[in-house]
């Protein structure tokens, strides 16, 4: 996703360099922002994710049951019914092969 337009139209290579040529001059610290690396293994992801999923099924459940008579027809009740009903017998039960020795 492109950065947004700091004017009312986009800079030129030549005024990029400018900026960025003057901020460095001006000792202005640079500020890099990295994600964290997520180092558990697949097969951990894969659990986790069962896990999850298992869970906000559960809270959906919950609210559905907790929802007020005057909203049993509205489209978030509608909503919610379509979660509950899903059937993730077949995605909880798969397991993901092994892969490589790394899992």
């Amino acid at each position: 996703m492109p950065r947004p337009t700091i004017g009312e139209t986009a800079m030129t290579a030549a005024e990029r360099q400018a900026r960025y040529r003057a901020s460095r001059a001006a000792g202005q610290p640079i500020v890099r922002i990295r994600r964290p690396v997520d180092r558990r293994s697949l097969l951990k992801r894969w659990d986790d994710a069962r896990t999850e999923l298992s869970g906000l099924r559960d809270h959906y459940a919950a609210w559905l049951e907790s929802l007020p008579d005057n909203l049993t027809e509205s489209a978030t009740a509608d909503a919610l019914r379509a979660i509950v009903e899903l059937d993730l017998s077949e995605l909880l039960a798969a397991e993901p092969p092994r892969g490589f020795g790394r899992d």
